[in-house]
């Protein structure tokens, strides 16, 4: 029973779910203005959602072109949402109480800690000045290389437009490009590559990973957390680096006239985008599926949590992996860095990664019956599509421009499902905040494997 007079509370997963619908259909709307699109015609509302869609879970998938379809308004807008959500709508409102050197009160630190998924409360006091302050600073690098590469091929207010675009776009992993094919015509531009490359995994690391890297020299150690995402995520690029380099054959599709160097640079820029990153330099019609199964494992994995990236996150796996490990040697704890895991930890990642995968075939069920797929492919037109909408990669073997309207809908709750989190958007929907019981049931073991 309510006490009369007593406000009910709104749980904070339910006002971040609440507050990205809200942002996207905001972007929505004004993408659908006449003034948003080259033609100077409206563009169809489910097209226009699924792009803020798209933009605000920073995923990269699109049914219409970037470059082609949206006019300077409309690239704007994108980018406008790409940096909300990236960041997280909640780290923009608190942005002022940042400047003006304010105290944020105890709400906002709890809708900061949910949105960016930090593990404590504590973090989020700590980390804010870094969320802002490193991105920022990372991104107007990042702008400052890129122009060097664009400022002579399209001028001085373009070329800065399109630096601000794609350092934004890269470093919040978010896969959208203005050149009309993502980077398929620039596989021999290697400055290009390496900058790409390198606001890839700064925005896949992670802000508490920033964080203890900076102080590093002050505090000469790392948390848990750090050496672990450090550690998987070096597992990940030097593996993928080497496993493409052996599956495709020095990415022999290139052009013969392409250097040995450049080959591996964009052998290393394969490895490097599934992270979530959405930017491609060859068609994945043209990769083998060796490699694309490959991409599809990278893309499931994604970046660090609490970093722009998406996917069930490199310390889901490496917690599992060391687990799973430390049941094959009969050891009852998982260690790791001198520190051990909690058993909290671990039923989490194993519930993350099952409901993970049971929304995965359950999107790929419905989506092989009601999109068509090409006679030259198989079931990996589908399943590639759907790991990279639910874990905000935004890579696509030519599946999203020719979805049905069910098609879309599916896609785009995948990418909202990546991006907010499973975890609250299943609070929100589920309203999980049921007491607990005063007595628990006799245990007993079933037969398993």
């Amino acid at each position: 029973m309510q006490i009369p007079g007593k406000k009910r509370r709104v749980p904070l997963p339910r006002i971040l779910t609440l507050g990205f619908l809200v942002l996207i259909l905001i972007g929505g709307l004004l993408l659908m203005l006449p003034l948003a699109t080259r033609s100077g015609h409206t563009t169809p509302f489910i097209d226009a959602i699924f792009t803020a869609t798209s933009a605000t879970c920073i995923t990269g998938l699109t049914t219409v072109n970037t470059a082609a379809h949206w006019s300077l308004f409309g690239q704007s807008v994108i980018l406008a949402l790409i940096e909300i959500g990236g960041l997280g709508f909640m780290t923009f409102s608190v942005l002022p109480f940042v400047l003006l050197k304010r105290r944020v009160d105890l709400t906002t630190r709890l809708l900061i800690k949910e949105s960016l998924n930090f593990e404590k409360l504590a973090d989020v006091s700590s980390v804010m000045k870094y969320v802002i302050g490193l991105s920022l600073a990372i991104q107007s690098l990042g702008a400052a290389l890129l122009f060097i590469d664009f400022y002579p091929r399209y001028g001085f207010s373009r070329g800065l437009f399109m630096s601000v675009f794609h350092s934004a776009s890269a470093f919040c992993n978010a896969g959208f490009d203005l050149f009309g094919n993502s980077l398929e015509s620039r596989p021999n531009d290697v400055y290009l590559l390496l900058v790409i490359s390198a606001l890839v995994i700064a925005g896949g690391l992670g802000f508490l990973v920033w964080r203890d890297l900076l102080l590093f020299n002050r505090r000469k150690r790392l948390s848990l957390h750090t050496k672990l995402a450090l550690s998987t995520t070096g597992v990940l690029l030097a593996g993928g680096f080497v496993f493409f380099l052996l599956t495709e054959d020095n990415l022999a599709v290139l052009a013969p006239h392409v250097s040995t160097g450049n080959r591996l640079i964009n052998t290393f820029f394969l490895a490097v985008t599934p992270r979530t990153a959405g930017l491609t330099t060859i068609p994945y019609s043209e990769i083998s599926i060796a490699g694309i199964l490959l991409t599809i494992v990278l893309m499931f994995i994604g970046g660090t949590p609490g970093s722009t990236a998406g996917g069930i996150k490199t310390t889901t796996l490496g917690l599992l992996t060391l687990q799973t490990w430390a049941v094959l040697r009969g050891n009852r704890d998982v260690e790791f860095g001198h520190r051990r895991f909690s058993d909290q930890n671990t039923l989490r990642a194993l519930m993350l990664v099952f409901i993970s995968l049971t929304l995965v075939i359950v999107a790929g069920v419905i989506l092989t019956a009601t999109e068509t797929i090409p006679t030259r492919y198989g079931l990996e037109y589908v399943i590639f599509e759907v790991i990279s909408a639910f874990s905000t990669a935004g890579m696509t073997m030519g599946l999203t421009p020719h979805l049905t309207v069910i098609g879309k809908l599916i896609i785009m709750l995948l990418m909202f499902l990546g991006r907010v989190g499973i975890y609250t958007v299943m609070f929100t929907v589920l309203n999980a905040s049921h007491p607990r019981k005063g007595y628990r049931y006799p245990a007993e073991n079933v037969m398993l494997g």
